[in-house]
């Protein structure tokens, strides 16, 4: 069999072991420690008789201790002489103790030098060669996850040994390629020596006679230098084998015969018969030790019998108390089973009272989007309609009733979506969104909201943009323009004959992620420092004295909740008669690549030369009437119809490029007219032209098949932008 024996650098490995010395028995820790380290020094000079009775005095006195960390290292220790001088049926003995006791610490390292030793018995001494390979592999998978660079190298040479003993070659030098060079150049002594005979051995087989002789050599040399006699032996027997296989016998009978002198020294028969004695001396010890358990379980047992009278007494009177005990607890029964009684009782009405909660809250929903609903329909014909006046009638521009009407009408409109957006707030129904969007331009829209509400009060309004904010961000720019108009239609409604100023910094970048400071500033009436917290609740508006100032005191509520969603939050500074300063910093990305697209498709110009033809499917007259002014007046044509049946016949007669689509119509409604339309393989774009909020219908518009969603009332160059769009994204597909 071919070996390349690594035992007694494990061995040596195996004392360098160091862990922490608890303060309980660390004198006697301290001596265990010494006698393995001395153990393994007179094992490297193979004087096995001394290294064995040092082993034993380690092994008793880590009995002593109870410590079974050190009682596997002791039988580890033992285990590994026994092998040495050929007593493998005992080593394995010794190893299987060790491996007890150390799984009962869990300990990697000792784990990873047991398996190894394990795995050197069974290869060495010829029991079962590929058990011995198994174990080797579980000895090197601890080596690899406790990352011990020294023993992955050991580990790797005896399991390429191990390989090379069954004919394994291509297998065996496989495990060592990657560290052969690393151990010949920077290895110990006894790893260059085990790397140089492995090498041979590979070297021999694959018939380069000259070869193996330099790495046969060159272990010799390092054997022969530091006395390791063990080893040698072990080189000898490979120069035998190594020489037969090139049949030069006589250089084979000449090693020969230095095995056999080197092994009467090594393995003297005295030693041998040392050896045995030794292992029936342990076997007494550790009666010895188990006897003195079983005294001292005898001791504690005459002690409990003494205790016992007393324990009885004790008995008796824990009785008494129990029974009393006993009693208590009876009466405290029978008053918990009638407050489980009502507390059950009490759960049932909760329940019922949560449902109620729960049903009450549902139909606030349904009324608050019906009521919205109800209200953005006539809104819708009430600003449609004040539009085609200004437009027919230029001479009524400035007439301050039609202005007055377009005010409230969209004033009523803003305290419509406030009621609207609280009420999604609160039912947590409001995802931000990621867009790609300007936020000069933003602001920017803004400020023309809200400039004629700066002309009426005569304020003077400006804008302050950071110019290291990069010009398209991606974030939820719709809730940011919520959260911007309320805080400047607030600074703007409460300051006469000022300045208004609304200021973006960029304050720092993480990443992609840009942090911009938001701060609106006026030099209005101010905020009482007591109503400091109290303007952030709904519906809550400070009493002004002086003079009476419009709103719902929702605003201020919804920018508060809206910068939660944002993971931020708003900061006041006011004073009295000085002024006010809102601010919050919210992060926004920055996509290079998406911004150099957006700017590459920006359309200059949304008019088109071509005539749409557009059906308006609309049930309320005056809506219609609105739509269609809308429509006419971008050089579209439109056709209009009542509900979706006619609709299906209009389409059926005429070429339409797209239709605008109520959804809340009698006969049939607007999802169902759609998949009616989709059915019949009609592809050009629907938009829906509803009232209800988007976020309420885009699910069901989606699946019916519609393409795009406008809320009523809307921009008439929103619809323009979408239509235009809509058609050209159409187009493009086809």
């Amino acid at each position: 069999m071919i070996k390349a024996n690594f035992i007694s650098l494990l061995v040596f490995l195996l004392f360098c072991f160091t862990t922490s010395v608890a303060q309980e028995y660390k004198k006697e820790k301290e001596v265990i420690e010494k006698l393995l380290n001395r153990a393994v020094t007179e094992f490297n000079k193979s004087e096995y008789d001394d290294a064995l009775e040092l082993s034993k005095h380690a092994l008793v006195n880590s009995f002593a201790i109870n410590d079974n960390s050190y009682i596997a290292q002791s039988y580890n220790t033992l285990g590994v002489i026994y092998n040495e001088c050929s007593e493998s049926k005992k080593a394995i003995e010794f190893y299987d103790k060790a491996l007890g006791y150390a799984k009962k610490v869990n300990n990697d390292k000792l784990y990873n030098w047991i398996y190894g030793n394990l795995g050197s018995v069974y290869y060495f001494s010829e029991i079962d060669v590929n058990k011995g390979i198994a174990y080797y592999k579980k000895a090197l998978f601890y080596a690899l996850r406790i990352k011990d660079k020294s023993q992955i190298e050991f580990d790797r040479i005896n399991l390429a040994s191990a390989y090379f003993s069954v004919d394994k070659f291509d297998e065996g030098i496989l495990v060592v390629k990657g560290i052969k060079d690393e151990v010949l150049t920077n290895g110990s002594e006894e790893a260059k020596m085990s790397m140089n005979l492995l090498i041979g051995i590979y070297t021999t087989s694959i018939d380069q006679k000259a070869e193996a002789e330099h790495y046969y050599f060159t272990a010799q040399q390092i054997a022969e230098k530091n006395k390791f006699d063990s080893f040698l032996i072990n080189i000898y027997e490979n120069l035998v084998r190594h020489y037969k296989h090139f049949k030069e016998p006589q250089k084979a009978i000449e090693y020969k015969a230095k095995v056999d002198s080197l092994s009467k020294i090594v393995y003297s028969e005295d030693k041998l018969d040392n050896l045995k004695k030794a292992a029936v001396q342990i076997e007494l010890d550790e009666y010895k030790n188990e006897l003195g358990r079983v005294e001292q379980v005898n001791e504690k047992h005459q002690k409990s019998i003494k205790e016992s009278r007393l324990i009885v007494i004790l008995f008796i009177i824990i009785l008494i108390i129990l029974l009393l005990l006993l009693l208590t607890l009876y009466k405290n029964i029978k008053l918990r089973e009638q407050a489980n009684i009502e507390l059950k009782k009490a759960n049932e009405e909760l329940v019922l009272a949560k449902e109620a909660a729960e049903e009450a809250s549902q139909l606030k929903s349904q009324f608050v989007s019906t009521i919205t609903h109800e209200l953005r329909t006539p809104l819708y014909g009430v600003i449609g309609i004040t539009n085609i006046i200004l437009d027919e009638h230029k001479e009524l521009g400035n007439s301050p009733h039609l202005k007055s009407l377009k005010f409230s009408a969209k004033y009523l409109l803003s305290l419509v979506n406030d009621i609207l957006q609280i009420n999604k707030i609160e039912e947590k129904r409001i995802v931000l969104e990621s867009l790609i969007f300007n936020l000069t331009d933003e602001i920017t829209l803004i400020k023309n909201s809200v400039e004629y509400i700066a002309d009426k009060n005569n304020d003077v309004f400006t804008l302050e943009i950071d110019t290291a904010i990069p010009e398209f961000l991606i974030g939820d720019k719709l809730r940011l323009s919520q959260i911007l108009m309320n805080l400047v239609s607030n600074a703007l409604k409460f300051t006469k004959n000022g300045e208004v100023a609304v200021m973006a910094d960029l304050k720092k970048v993480e990443g992609n992620v840009y942090f911009i400071e938001f701060k609106i500033k006026d030099t209005g009436i101010g905020i009482a420092k007591e109503d400091h917290e109290k303007i952030f609740h709904k519906f809550v508006q400070i009493e002004r004295k002086e003079e009476d100032y419009q709103g719902t005191g929702l605003g201020l509520s919804i920018v508060s909740s809206l910068l939660k969603l944002f993971n931020s939050e708003v900061h006041l500074e006011s004073e009295e008669n000085v002024g006010t300063t809102f601010s919050f910093t919210i992060g926004f990305e920055f996509d290079e690549d998406k911004s150099k697209e957006i700017i590459n498709n920006i359309e200059v110009d949304l008019s088109t030369s071509h005539l749409y033809n557009i059906l308006v499917v609309e049930d309320n007259k005056i809506n219609q009437v609105v739509t269609k002014k809308i429509i006419q007046g971008s050089n579209m044509s439109c056709t209009i119809v009542d509900d979706g049946y006619a609709a299906l016949v209009a389409l059926d007669r005429e070429t339409f490029d797209l239709v605008l689509m109520d959804i809340n119509m009698p006969l049939i409604n607007g999802f169902d007219t759609t998949r009616k339309i989709r059915d019949k393989g009609i592809t050009i774009p629907i938009i829906a032209l509803t009232a209800f909020d988007k976020q309420e219908v885009a699910e069901q518009a989606i699946s019916a098949g519609m393409n795009d969603i406008m809320v009523k009332p809307f921009e008439p160059s929103k619809l323009f932008q979408v239509i235009h769009n809509q058609i050209k994204t159409k187009e493009n597909a086809g």
